[in-house]
């Protein structure tokens, strides 16, 4: 990849990276970290990698960068939340709140095929090819995930 097609995916790509990861992860600015790693890392590998395969490239680093992230902070969690102050409904401004806090109580995995199928459009091929998954079981993610979805959004605390 040449400077000027890097320059071209920075340009196309940055805006879609950095929705991903924001909504996957919930912080703003360790979103703008990840993304910057993101593409520092695609920087240090481009004479490797082909232009029209850098979308997949980038979404993959980022899916891969977010699951490291998730896993850290997972590691160092306060051990002062109990089950029932994390799972304690917050309040809401709308659908959207309920939304996103049905989100974030997917596993991470689940969590990242949804958006990727949902928000961003891709494929079950392309999501198993970014996510290192089989189409099938990229399949069962999104299938667990909507259920899941589907039972926390139809109990009668969320309903609007």
């Amino acid at each position: 990849m040449t400077t000027a097609e890097y320059n071209h995916c920075v340009e196309q790509h940055a805006d879609n990276v950095y929705r991903f990861v924001v909504k996957n992860i919930g912080n703003e600015q360790v979103a703008k970290d990840i993304v910057q790693e993101v593409f520092t890392k695609m920087w240090e590998k481009a004479s490797t990698i082909a232009y029209q395969k850098s979308k997949s490239y980038l979404f993959t680093a980022a899916y891969h960068t977010l699951i490291d992230t998730v896993r850290y902070q997972n590691r160092f969690a306060s051990l002062e939340t109990s089950p029932e102050q994390a799972y304690e409904p917050s309040n809401y401004d709308g659908i959207k709140g309920i939304l996103e806090e049905a989100l974030n109580r997917l596993p991470p995995v689940q969590k990242a095929v949804v958006m990727l199928r949902d928000y961003e459009g891709y494929s079950y091929a392309e999501i198993g090819e970014i996510t290192g998954l089989s189409e099938s079981q990229v399949k069962v993610y999104i299938f667990r995930a909507r259920q899941s979805l589907k039972n926390y959004l139809v109990t009668i605390d969320n309903l609007i």
